[in-house]
């Protein structure tokens, strides 16, 4: 009976000591998202943005709701597999935000700028488009983005980072198409 105390005694002491549970890290990867930069090349220069990405009905239905803040050069894209006519509106959205349309070929198709917080209004290009990036409102306007620059995320946006992604956009005027084409 002493031994089995002692076995008993013995495991509980390890369960405890574990460094953190593997549901901890888990829910740190959700609370800590991977970022994914996206390009903007335009007329008045070229933008980097770190942005979260919506890939799931369920990500991409809850977008930014109930956020207090977005950084200055973050956002989150919403990626449209296959493209699609998307609309999308502000219910719940706390915070004033720059949606950027992108057509197939990664220009900018429309910009709806500083959509208010909890409007209803529902806001599309009405074409296809490949994605919606969010921005913080006004972020646009400050930058001078405006509809046709264009656009590129992933590995060809910034090839030179050697991310690991499956979520690489690569229109045809992006630095890694123009090393392509001159290599």
């Amino acid at each position: 009976m002493m031994r089995f105390a002692a076995f008993l005694a013995l495991g509980l002491l390890a369960a405890c000591s574990q460094s953190k549970p593997v549901a901890d890290d888990a829910a740190a990867a959700r609370a800590a998202p991977a970022l994914l930069p996206v390009l903007i090349r335009g007329a008045k220069g070229v933008h980097r943005f770190d942005v979260e990405v919506a890939r799931t009905p369920q990500e991409q239905q809850t977008g930014l709701m109930f956020r207090k803040e977005l950084a200055a050069d973050g956002g989150m894209l919403f990626p449209m597999e296959p493209p699609r006519t998307a609309s999308f509106w502000m219910k719940d959205t706390l915070i004033p935000l720059d949606l950027l349309f992108v057509h197939t070929d990664g220009t900018i198709a429309f910009i709806k700028a500083q959509a208010q917080p909890y409007d209803r209004t529902p806001v599309s290009a009405g074409v296809p488009v490949a994605a919606v990036l969010e921005l913080r409102g006004g972020r646009a306007a400050e930058l001078g983005i405006a509809e046709g620059d264009r656009v590129a995320w992933g590995g060809c946006a910034v090839p030179q980072d050697k991310r690991a992604t499956d979520l690489n956009f690569c229109p045809s005027d992006t630095p890694l198409a123009r090393a392509d084409r001159s290599g």
